[in-house]
C-alpha cells in the first residue's frame, strides 16, 4: 500500500482538539442539583442510556476524524508490472580436463578452481544462454547453450578428469564451441576457453579453429591457468601414498594470445585462484547484456473504504450530541 497525500497524516495532531472541547463543555456546564438520601431508585429512570451516549460521543467523533484523515491521505494499492526486453549473449565455456589440471598451484587445484569460478560467473549472468564443452585428446559438448543455469552448474559439478584419452586438443575444443554457436541468432557469441598447457592432440590446429570462429563472428577469450615456473603436482603410489612432485608449467601464451586477437577477444593469465576470479569478473564486465525495462504501475484508490465510515461516524456523533442528548427528561 502507498499513500498519494501522506502530508495529511500531520492532521492527526488535531485529534486531541475534540477531546479538549468535550472536556471543556463538560466541566463548564452549569447543572442543577438536589440532595437525596438514596440514589438506588435512580437506576431505573427513563433516559439513563443518554449518560452512555454522552461518553460515547467523543469516541465516535475522534474515530470518524481519524478515518477521514486516513482517507484524505489517499491510500492506494500499487500493482507494478515490469517487462524486460534483453539482447542476450550466447556463451560456450570450454574447459580443459586433462590430468595436468590436478596441479595445485591454484587452490584446491586448477580443475576444481576452474569449475567453482565458472559457476560464479554463471550466477552473475542475466538472460544469456550458456553451454559447456570439455576437451582432452578429443572434445565433446556437455550441455549446449541454455537458460537453465541450474542444469549447467549441476553438469559442471559432475564433470571429471579422465573422461577421455589424455591429451590437450585445444583446437578441437574451440571447434566444438564454434559448432554450437555458428547458427546462433544472438546479438553476440562468445567462447571462454581455459587450458593449462599446449596443444598436443586433435585434428584441428587452434589458430585455424580461431579463424573459423572469426568467420562466424564468435569472440574467444582465452585463459592460461597455472603459475609461472614450477607447480606442485600430486602423485599417488602404494608405498608412500599421496606425495608431490614439481612439474614445469608450459602454457603456449603466444598461441592463446593469437587466438584471442583473431576473434576480437583477450588473453588472460591466471597464476592463482584469486587472479582467475578477477579474470572472470573482467570478462563479465566486458560482455554486458543490454536490458530495456518497461515499468507499468497501476494504482487502486482505497479512500472510499475509509471516507464513508468516517463521515457516517461524524454524522452519528453530531446527531447524538445535537438531538438525543438535548431532550429533557420527562
Amino acid at each position: 500500500m502507498t499513500w498519494a497525500n501522506p502530508e495529511w497524516f500531520y492532521a492527526f495532531w488535531l485529534l486531541p482538539v475534540p477531546l479538549i472541547f468535550y472536556a471543556w463543555r463538560y466541566f463548564t456546564k452549569r447543572t442543577a442539583s438536589i440532595t437525596f438520601s438514596s440514589l438506588a431508585d435512580f437506576g431505573n429512570l427513563r433516559g439513563n442510556w443518554r449518560v452512555w451516549l454522552l461518553s460515547l460521543t467523543p469516541l465516535l467523533t475522534i474515530t470518524g476524524l481519524a478515518l477521514v484523515i486516513v482517507a484524505m491521505a489517499r491510500p492506494q494499492l500499487e500493482n507494478t508490472i515490469i517487462e524486460r526486453q534483453t539482447e542476450g549473449i550466447d556463451i560456450m565455456l570450454i574447459l580443459d580436463i586433462s590430468t595436468s589440471m590436478k596441479a595445485e598451484d591454484l587452490k584446491p587445484n586448477r580443475f576444481d578452481a576452474a569449475k567453482t569460478v565458472a559457476k560464479d560467473f554463471i550466477d552473475r549472468r542475466i538472460s544469456d544462454r550458456i553451454g559447456l564443452a570439455v576437451f582432452q585428446k578429443k572434445s565433446f559438448t556437455v550441455v549446449p547453450p541454455t537458460l537453465d543455469y541450474g542444469l549447467v552448474k549441476k553438469l559442471i559439478d559432475e564433470v571429471e578428469m579422465g573422461l577421455i584419452e589424455d591429451g590437450t586438443a585445444i583446437g578441437m575444443g574451440i571447434a566444438t564451441g564454434v559448432n554450437r554457436l555458428r547458427d546462433s541468432k544472438a546479438e553476440s557469441k562468445v567462447i571462454i576457453l581455459l587450458t593449462d598447457g599446449q596443444n598436443n592432440a586433435g585434428e584441428i590446429d587452434p589458430v585455424t579453429a580461431a579463424d573459423l570462429a572469426a568467420t562466424y563472428q564468435i569472440k574467444i577469450y582465452t585463459i592460461g591457468a597455472g603459475t609461472r615456473g614450477m607447480a606442485p603436482y600430486p602423485v599417488y603410489d602404494a608405498v608412500f601414498g599421496k606425495r608431490y612432485q614439481n612439474i614445469a608449467v608450459d602454457i603456449d601464451e603466444d598461441m592463446l594470445t593469437e587466438i584471442a586477437r583473431k576473434t576480437g577477444g583477450e588473453y588472460f593469465r591466471a597464476t592463482d585462484t584469486q587472479s582467475l576470479e578477477q579474470i572472470y569478473e573482467r570478462i563479465d564486465a566486458l560482455e554486458t547484456t543490454e536490458i530495456d525495462e518497461l515499468i507499468y504501475t497501476d494504482y487502486k484508490d482505497l479512500y472510499p473504504t475509509y471516507m464513508l465510515p468516517g463521515i457516517l461516524l461524524l454524522i452519528v456523533a453530531f446527531v447524538v450530541d445535537r438531538s438525543l442528548l438535548r431532550i429533557e427528561l420527562a
